[in-house]
């Protein structure tokens, strides 16, 4: 027998036995998975954006199969359609939830927050955060480097160059909290959508004292607390010198926009608001009460200086 021949049944032999033994091995550390996973899998958008709290949908699809509870549990690119059929699939009840969208909590453009100095260092948020304070007076504003924007996977965001600021596209905002996290200042929101999607809310996380504020920013929260005290439901509370809105609790009624001094609480989508008419009955008759007294004044002067007059001119001619 050749040797070329002996060295091909040993490699054969040491192949089969290998084979034999990864066999028992993976029978015997064999992991069972459930194959609700991949039909779950198979229904959620496939985003993979994180904003569920799981690494992808692979991951948000195991923790939901695993659970005993998932109503607290949502995907908010597929939103209420996409959750029902991961309820029916794993025999859950699902409620529907509120559908929610980013918002921008700063009104630092560049007329109400003039700037101080000039950022000349790298064109990332987080670094720039750690560095300084900003461009202005107000150190808890928009940094304006658009990191937010680069973290949105569906172009929800852009920047606008007149005000420095992002802006949110409604529409095509999934409610992902992709921006929120990448926001190092924390001046960008998930809130409910509400009716139409009409959205009352403090568009300022400005913690300084109200003079600091003001002077920082011309629209900035000065914590005076009129808000609070006109809200009938209890929705704003006042901490840290910054008034906060509770969505949960906020009726939408727009009393607290009227009398803020700084125009910090942005009401967005409502129609535009009506004057009060002016009552005709009563300025009619405010004005006839008023004329008479003052040709009565006028009148009885004259009359007070031509008396004695009058009676100079009497004794003259005796």
């Amino acid at each position: 027998m050749s040797i070329i021949v002996i060295t091909i049944l040993a490699l054969c032999a040491i192949g089969v036995t290998a084979a034999v033994i990864l066999f028992f091995v993976a029978q015997k550390f064999k992991v069972y998975e459930d194959p609700r996973i991949d039909e779950v899998e198979e229904v959620l958008p496939a985003a993979n954006c994180g904003g569920c709290g799981y690494p992808g949908c692979r991951g948000f699809a195991e923790a939901l199969v695993k659970a005993d509870d998932i109503s607290k549990m949502n995907c908010p690119v597929g939103g209420a359609p996409v959750m029902s059929k991961v309820g029916s699939i794993l025999g859950h009840e699902i409620k529907a939830s509120e559908p929610m969208v980013a918002v921008v909590r700063c009104n630092g453009t560049c007329d109400n927050r003039p700037k101080t100095n000039q950022y000349d260092g790298a064109a990332s948020c987080t670094i720039a955060s750690s560095l300084y304070s900003g461009e202005t007076g107000c150190q808890y504003g928009c940094l304006g480097l658009g990191e937010c924007v680069d973290a949105c996977n569906f172009d929800a965001m852009y920047m606008d160059k007149e005000t420095g600021l992002p802006v949110i596209i409604e529409d095509k905002c999934v409610s992902c909290g992709a921006c929120v996290k990448a926001c190092p200042n924390d001046i960008i929101e998930l809130r409910k959508k509400g009716p139409k999607s009409r959205r009352i809310f403090v568009s300022c996380v400005s913690k300084d004292k109200g003079a600091v504020a003001k002077k920082a920013c011309s629209s900035a929260c000065i914590g005076c607390g009129k808000c609070v005290k006109e809200c009938p439901f209890d929705a704003i509370t006042l901490e840290n010198n910054l008034a906060y809105i509770d969505y949960n609790k906020c009726k939408l009624c727009r009393k607290c926009v009227v009398v803020c001094p700084t125009h910090a609480i942005h009401e967005l989508n409502f129609p535009p608001r009506k004057e009060k008419p002016v009552d005709k009955a009563t300025a009619t008759t405010a004005k006839p009460v008023a004329t008479p007294k003052a040709e009565a004044k006028t009148e009885k002067a004259p009359n007070a200086k031509e008396e004695p007059t009058a009676k100079n001119n009497t004794s003259e001619n005796k």
